[in-house]
């Protein structure tokens, strides 16, 4: 996790209109948040290094391709010791279909996304996560029904 960055009012400008357009050029970038490019450039530069920015990529659409079931399972652990936590994010960080894990609090350790063609397909990874002995407990599954809100961007103040 990158330290946390002091960001002036120009950054969170960047970064808002970065998160918006990842493709713009840096020529509109930099007219639009009122630099020369090269400065603009350096700054843009900095953000990445210091983790702020961590990638670029497109936003797709699923369900336009072979994905047509996409679900959350929530997952329980046996042990809480960091070892039983670091084998099962090591278990599962090999596996293309789960998109997304979050360590999180509550009544279960882990949130998952996973995308795969169709319930057959989910219930063998699911299966096969358990045989592979990383320590899962217990495993709740909820279908995504229908998307109502899309991410677009973390929220950036005073952007």
């Amino acid at each position: 996790m990158a330290a946390l960055a002091k960001l002036d009012r120009i950054d969170r400008r960047i970064l808002a209109r970065l998160q918006a357009d990842g493709r713009i050029t840096n020529q509109a970038l930099a007219e639009q948040v009122a630099l020369s490019p090269s400065a603009c450039l350096a700054r843009v530069r900095h953000l990445e290094q210091v983790g702020v920015i961590e990638g670029y990529g497109a936003r797709l659409n699923p369900w336009s391709m072979e994905a047509s079931l996409i679900l959350y399972a929530e997952i329980s652990v046996k042990g809480h010791h960091p070892d039983d936590l670091a084998r099962f994010e090591a278990g599962i960080a090999d596996i293309p279909e789960i998109v997304e894990a979050s360590y999180v609090s509550g009544p279960f350790d882990y949130l998952i996304k996973v995308v795969v063609p169709d319930m057959a397909s989910w219930i063998a990874l699911s299966e096969g996560v358990i045989a592979r002995d990383l320590g899962v407990d217990r495993v709740v599954t909820h279908v995504l029904m229908k998307k109502t809100k899309r991410f677009t961007g973390y929220p950036i103040p005073d952007a």
